[in-house]
This record gives C-alpha cells, structure tokens and sequence, in this order.
C-alpha cells in the first residue's frame, strides 16, 4: 500500500476519467484492502463525522483493516473537507480529497475510484440516505461472483420512506424513458437510478469514462465490461441533515446523458468517433440541441400570448419578431451557462457576455435566412412535403448555429 503522510489529502487525479490496474506487487501483497468504499460530498458538515463513524464501525466488525473510506469533496463552503480530514487521525482507513477545479458527483466518484488501491471499488451518499448495513450485503454478492452489485428501491426488501406521489411518478417516467432511449443498459437492473453500488475494479478499468450529472451506475454499466449484474433492496430515508442537491437541472444532465450513451455506444459509437475526428463534439451538440428545444417551446408560447386575438391581438410579424428575439435570448443564456459554461467561466466580464450575445443573435438571424433558403429548395426541388422540408431545413439550420457558434462566439480570446 501506498504510504500516505498522516492528515495529508490525497492528490487529485488529472487527465482522463480512466480507473488504472493495480500494480501487480499491489494485487499480491498482504493488507491490501478488498474494498476501496468513495463517499462524494459537497456541503456536508452536519453528516459527515457520522457517516464515517458509522462506516468504520461496520467495516471494522466484518472485514478489519481490509478496506478504505475515499471522502472527495468539492471544496464545500462549509468546510467538510476540513472536518473530514480532522478525522484521519481517529480513523486510519479513511482518505480525504479536496477537489477545486472540477465539481459534479459523478466525475467526483471517478476520482475517488482512480486513487483507490482495493479490487472492489464502491461508492455511498454522505447524508446518510443509504442505509449503511446494506453495504455487508452488496460486499457478500460481490464475493459470490457478481461483477456488479446494485442497492435497488425496486426489489424485495426495496422502496422510498415518504416522497409525494409526483417525486414517484417523475422517478417512474425518467426511468421509462431510459427504458426507450437506452434499453441495452437500462433494462439490466431494476434502479438504474441508484447511487448506491459496488463493482470489481476489473470491469471498468482502461475504460475512459465520460458522466453527466449523478447517475453514475448508467456510465458503469453502459462503458464498462459487466458480466453479472446481483441487486440487494434497500429503503431510501429522508435526509435529517444538510440540504438537498435536487434540482431540476439533475433531470435534465440525466436526459442529456441519456442521450450521450446511445451515441457513443453500441451502433452510433462510429458516428461519434468521426465526429470526434472532425472537431464536431457530439455532447456539446446535445446540449445545444436540447437548448434549441426551449427555445423552440419559448417562441411558440409568447408567439401565441401576443398575436391570439384571446390575448394581446398583436400583428403575427410583430410577434413573431419579438417572440423569436425574447427565444434567442432564452437560447443564449442557456447555453452560456451550460452548454459552453467551461468557456464562458472564463470570460465573465458583463463587455465579454455582450460580445457573445451578439454574435450568437447575428448567427442565428443568418441562420433563419439558412432555413427559409432550405425550406423552399427542399420543397420546391427534392421533396413536395413542406413538414419534411421544413424538418430538414431546421436540422441544417440547428448544424449551422452550432459550429459557427462554436467557431466564433464561444471561444477564449482573452483572459486575464
């Protein structure tokens, strides 16, 4: 094992999110510990003295010395790193991480698992929402032959402690549309939405890994080489302490990494590697696809709120003007906080987003000229549909704003 000054964080991994091999002196030697367990966390000071007190007390009885607790937090506002770290002297097995360059609960589980030493990689929620004595169980089907072992709400022995009937009913929708997006990789376990698992290491390394959002039990089993899949069912608390990092935006990442999956695996994998090839990033164009969409639902409302003779009564020109301009708008913002937010982060001075905002507008004007030239070519010289011309003037038009975008209005010029 790796000597490891006392207190001392542990570096931060760079680079790709790829899980290495051991060392074969590291697989071989004595005390090496069977499981490396990670725990992400991000503004959980009330919780995280408890979680590992508990852990080390269960480790402990079952399998003594035989294990590691991996704490990586985000650079927490409210210090968890530090109350985490003022624990390694009481707890010899536990590491601590302080990431403060890179945040997300998935690329955090990622770093966990590349500094890891055990054959059995883990990972748990710090706010104690995942009952810890099922861990005993997952390790135990693990040893049984499992390559992957899933805490799942949806088996025997599984369900939720009190969510409203709509927590339930959007769970139950996100998880039937992986179900129809992703069926290779969502129909394998009954909680593809777990957070709460184990895996031999051996599956996923060499494997370059690509998350979005939380859900990093889809990454696993959709990049990895999982065999056998064992599921243990556990039920989901309420938290006590801390908040909830539950937004809106986790479905939409889902969404998003939904998508990604089924392009850069299985039969798309080959169009995602040529566009690779030819600097078109795939995710990116996701991203701004599914901004394109809001933008699209933007348009149409206010569209229909100022020239509906029920509402404002406006002129359709007018309103149309003013409703594609307000969806612009809504465009840009969006895709300069997410799409392009790696970008943008750098240049963050209200001259730099104005200049950005302006070519973009400039860009998708020229690219309304692109679709309406399409649109009647398509119609009048290939194909006399004009719903079909006009679904392919708006994916040409969609390319178009993209990659010129790309070129132009999102790119580092200067930095200070």
């Amino acid at each position: 094992m790796s000597i490891i000054e006392p207190n001392s964080l542990l570096p931060v991994p760079t680079g790709a999110l790829r899980i290495p091999e051991l060392p074969r002196a590291t697989i071989n030697a004595d005390g090496e510990p069977l499981l490396s367990l990670v725990i992400p966390t991000y503004k959980e000071a009330a919780n995280i003295q408890k979680i590992v007190s508990i852990l080390n007390n269960l480790l402990d009885e079952f399998i003594p010395g035989n294990y590691e607790l991996i704490v990586v937090d985000d650079d927490s506002p409210d210090g968890t790193w530090k109350i985490a770290q003022s624990l390694m002297e009481e707890y010899p097995q536990l590491r601590v991480m302080r990431r403060q360059h890179e945040r997300g609960l998935s690329s955090a589980v990622i770093r966990g698992w590349q500094a890891a030493t055990g054959r059995v990689l883990g990972v748990i929620d710090a706010d104690l929402q995942h009952p810890p004595h099922v861990l005993l169980q997952l390790l135990q089907a693990i040893e049984q032959g499992a390559d992957l072992a899933v805490a799942s709400r949806h088996v025997e022995g599984g369900g939720v402690s009190s969510w409203s009937f709509a927590r339930r009913l959007l769970s139950r929708g996100a998880q039937l549309l992986g179900l129809i997006i992703l069926p290779g990789v969502l129909s394998r376990v009954s909680d593809p939405m777990s957070g709460y698992f184990m895996l031999r290491r051996d599956c996923i390394v060499g494997q370059t890994l690509n998350p979005v959002g939380y859900k990093i039990l889809l990454e696993t089993i959709g990049r990895g080489n999982v065999g056998k899949i064992a599921e243990v069912g556990y039920v989901f608390s309420e938290r006590k302490e801390g908040e909830s990092k539950v937004t809106w935006k986790q479905y939409v990442d889902y969404i998003h990494h939904l998508i990604l999956l089924r392009v850069s695996t299985g039969r798309l994998r080959r169009f995602s590697q040529v566009s690779e090839r030819v600097g078109f990033p795939i995710d990116r164009f996701l991203r701004f696809g599914l901004v394109g969409l809001s933008g699209v639902f933007v348009d149409m409302v206010l569209l229909y709120l100022l020239s509906d003779p029920t509402t404002l009564g406006l002129p359709l020109t007018r309103s149309k003007i003013i409703a594609g301009e307000v969806a612009i708008v809504n465009n840009f913002l969006w895709n300069d906080m997410w799409t392009f937010a790696d970008v943008s982060s750098q240049q963050r001075e209200w001259r730099q987003r104005l200049k950005r905002f302006l070519k973009f507008n400039m860009i998708c004007l020229a690219g309304l000229v692109l679709n309406v030239l399409v649109l009647n070519l398509v119609f009048n010289f290939v194909i006399p549909n004009r719903y079909i011309a006009n679904l392919i003037a708006i994916a040409v038009a969609t390319v178009w704003n993209f990659w010129v975008n790309l070129k132009l209005s999102w790119r580092v010029t200067q930095v200070k």
